[in-house]
C-alpha cells in the first residue's frame, strides 16, 4: 500500500518526535521541529538520477533560504533506495554533489533508512536504529547548526557512542515496537510538538 504524501510526513514526524528526540538521539532536532523550521519534501520517483536532480535543488534550496524559517530540510524518497546497499552506494554521490555545488563545509547530508545498517554489525542489531527511519531519506543539514550546538556544551564526537549504548538499554523488541507505533494511526496526532 503506498501512503499519501501527507502520511509520509506524518509518520516521518511521528518518528522525530517519539524516538529521536524521546530518546535525544539527535540534540539538533528539538529546536526545529517543535519551531517548524524544517522542510520535508517527499520525492515519489523510482530514479536515482530523479533524486539527484532533488538533492542538488534541495541543497541549494536550503542553502538561498533564511535559517529563521527552514533550518533544515528532510528529502525523503519512500519509493527509490527499497534496498539499503542501494541507498548506501547512493552516498558518495551525495557526498560529491555537495563538494561539487560547493557547500562543503556550509552543509552536510546525514542518512537514514528503514534497513540502515553500520559497517560492522549484524542487520538486526539494536544499535543500527539510531539511522533506521521510517522511509529512506537524506537530512540536509547547515553547518552553521551543528556549530551551535557545539557551543551550547553538545558534544558531537559523543553522540554515536551515546545512541548506540541507549539502544542497547532500550532493547531491540521495544525500540522495534516504539518505530511501528510511528505509522500507526492513532500515533499520527502531533500532540506536544
Amino acid at each position: 500500500m503506498q501512503h499519501s504524501e501527507k502520511d509520509v510526513v506524518t509518520h516521518t514526524q511521528n518518528w522525530i518526535r517519539d524516538l529521536v528526540i524521546k530518546h535525544n538521539l539527535c540534540p539538533f532536532a528539538r529546536h526545529p521541529f517543535r519551531h517548524d523550521l524544517i522542510r520535508y519534501v517527499v520525492s515519489w520517483t523510482h530514479a536515482e538520477q530523479d533524486i539527484v536532480d532533488e538533492l542538488i535543488n534541495e541543497l541549494l534550496y536550503l542553502n538561498h533560504s533564511d535559517a529563521k524559517t527552514i533550518e533544515t530540510t528532510l528529502l525523503i524518497t519512500p519509493l527509490c533506495f527499497t534496498q539499503f546497499e542501494r541507498y548506501n552506494a547512493f552516498l558518495d554521490i551525495v557526498n560529491n554533489i555537495n563538494d561539487n555545488l560547493g557547500l562543503n563545509g556550509t552543509l552536510q547530508v546525514a542518512s537514514f533508512h528503514p534497513d540502515y545498517c553500520f559497517s560492522g554489525l549484524l542487520p538486526n542489531d539494536v544499535k543500527n536504529f539510531s539511522n533506521r527511519s521510517i522511509y529512506p531519506m537524506f537530512h540536509l543539514i547547515r553547518e552553521a547548526s551543528i556549530s551551535a550546538a557545539q557551543k551550547a556544551d553538545v558534544n558531537i564526537d559523543n553522540i554515536p557512542n551515546n545512541n548506540m549504548a541507549l539502544l542497547e538499554r532500550i532493547g531491540l523488541k521495544n525500540i522495534q515496537a516504539q518505530r511501528k507505533q510511528c505509522i500507526q494511526p492513532d500515533s499520527s496526532k502531533l500532540k506536544g510538538k
